[in-house]
């Protein structure tokens, strides 16, 4: 499965990937390869945890546009 997920750095320099599909899957890493590893392991667990408890694994995402 293929996932879309967002980084950016906090404001002690961590990198903080979250993935929107899987509420509450969130990770970190000193780098963007470390975050984008750690955030592959979290969402085999989310998925995994979600599947025993009967949860739908992802909830749907959209994209919008707004005007600035």
């Amino acid at each position: 499965m293929r996932f879309v997920v967002t980084m950016e750095r906090d404001e002690t320099g961590m990198v903080v990937v979250e993935c929107p599909s899987i509420p509450g899957c969130v990770s970190q890493g000193a780098t963007e390869a470390e975050a984008l590893e750690n955030i592959k392991e979290a969402i085999q667990g989310c998925l995994e945890v979600r599947a025993e408890h009967g949860l739908p694994l992802t909830v749907e995402t959209r994209e919008v546009e707004v005007a600035v």
